[in-house]
């Protein structure tokens, strides 16, 4: 039996923002909002935004022994998340700057702290935690090896979602592991590489779809997200919303995902629930306090 529908591996930050009405240009100075400090990083929020919406969740990650690691822990079960997977120690808790300009757009530079030390030999030594839960997802604000050893360690009928953020070259183990991969449109060119592609997002997810995956994801914003598979490529619109905060929102939409296929529903639905939560979560400031319940996702759909 599982005790988990999602165990996320991955990355814990403190989130350092600043709202500014244009982001600066090379050699530039601006002036800025007071700073505001938010638990964060991609695994954080991740498991936080499907603790949020009914998820049993459980997170494997590092943090430090410091404020920033307290603050993580603290956002964590307050949400619900099983934070029985968070290693603390060993480096100071990861750190995101972020600017967030006038039109909710951001932009982010992260330093991984303990992120890094989150090794090979955690994601063997929670061996129980995969055995638990019905779908794994992970992102790549942590150590590649890390992620490989995550897919050697998944269960036969464990499914496997990875949201390669940020982008690089990916193993061709890891990538026949993932059920789906999600790609925002700069992550899709990224992976792509060499590949002679065009201007039109169908295109990049059928060629990363040859590529190994069972299924691939890419989002497109407010034009919502294509669905790749062997059934072809579908299009799932996203809910018109003026943002005013899209940080997490990624995030938000992979949680909500991989909560939905672990209870059994087709890749499409998923994704097609996962864009109304991300456009609910634009709505709002920050990451995980932007976050929606079920209860606020049924809402936004009257």
């Amino acid at each position: 039996m599982y005790g988990y529908d999602l165990l996320v591996v991955g990355s814990a930050n403190a989130d350092l923002v600043i709202g500014v009405e244009r982001r600066p240009d090379p050699g530039e100075t601006v002036l800025g909002s007071d700073l505001a400090v938010h638990p964060g990083g991609k695994g954080a929020n991740q498991a936080v935004a499907a603790a949020r919406l009914g998820a049993r969740t459980a997170l494997l990650a590092r943090v430090g022994d410091d404020a920033h690691g307290r603050l993580l822990l603290d956002s964590l079960r307050g949400a619900g998340v099983d934070t029985v997977g968070v290693l603390v120690g060993g480096a100071p808790t990861g750190v995101a700057l972020i600017t967030v300009d006038s039109g909710g757009d951001n932009a982010i530079v992260v330093s991984p702290g303990a992120n890094g030390l989150l090794t090979p030999a955690d994601a063997r030594a929670a061996t129980s935690l995969f055995h638990a839960s019905r779908v794994v997802s992970a992102q790549l604000e942590i150590p590649l090896e890390t992620v490989v050893d995550v897919v050697r360690a998944l269960p036969p009928e464990t499914r496997f979602v990875l949201n390669a953020s940020p982008p690089r070259a990916l193993p061709a183990e890891v990538l026949a592991a993932c059920d789906p991969l999600i790609v925002n449109e700069h992550e899709a060119r990224v992976l792509l590489g060499g590949s002679r592609v065009g201007e039109d997002p169908a295109d990049w997810a059928r060629i990363l779809l040859a590529k190994g995956p069972r299924a691939v994801v890419v989002t497109l914003g407010a034009r919502g997200a294509l669905v790749a598979s062997r059934d072809g490529v579908a299009h799932v619109p996203a809910l018109d919303v003026t943002p005013v905060d899209t940080t997490g929102a990624g995030d938000a939409f992979t949680a909500a995902l991989a909560w939905r296929l672990s209870r059994g529903e087709p890749l499409v639905e998923a994704a097609a629930y996962a864009a109304r939560v991300g456009a609910a979560t634009v709505t709002r400031r920050g990451a995980q306090a932007s976050f929606p319940t079920a209860r606020d996702v049924a809402a936004a759909r009257s």
